[in-house]
């Protein structure tokens, strides 16, 4: 089974307000059973895989779960380095859980990489309080395509 995770396209969103913030692309391409979709694109903020970590290692028990790259103490209008250095760490990130066999049973995971459902539609759904089960959020995001953005480069 073969699973590659990419995160690209860093883009800083309310660009020149106090509120701005970067989101990456992340593309998911798989034949992995554990998927629902084979491919998928999303884009998450930083905060956002603090949260997927968070809730990996609440429910991992003893393994280990990925560090993130740092949080920057303080955001400085978005320089390329830190930016470039950041989505770097976070396909690490990205990497080392989608090969845990523990980590990838997670309906969290799955929903952060698969569906563009925000992190209290995401708890809602897991905890079966959304109007839609996880493998059905999957696939509707999947279905509107959405979810079959192309890669601008091709697969290796």
């Amino acid at each position: 089974e073969l699973t590659t995770v990419r995160v690209q396209d860093p883009r800083v969103q309310n660009e020149g307000s106090w509120n701005s913030y970067v989101d990456y692309k992340i593309f998911l391409h798989t034949n992995s059973k554990a998927f629902t979709a084979k491919t998928s694109c999303v884009r998450r903020r930083y905060r956002e895989f603090v949260w997927l970590r968070r809730q990996l290692q609440k429910n991992a028990g003893l393994v280990p779960v990925p560090e993130l790259p740092g949080k920057s103490t303080f955001f400085v209008g978005s320089t390329d380095e830190f930016v470039e250095k950041r989505r770097q760490g976070l396909q690490q990130f990205l990497e080392k859980v989608v090969q845990n066999v523990v980590l990838l049973s997670d309906s969290r995971l799955h929903l952060f990489l698969q569906s563009q459902l925000s992190v209290p539609e995401i708890e809602a759904c897991v905890q079966g309080q959304g109007s839609q089960t996880v493998t059905d959020a999957i696939l509707r995001y999947a279905m509107s395509n959405c979810g079959w953005v192309q890669e601008e480069e091709s697969w290796p």
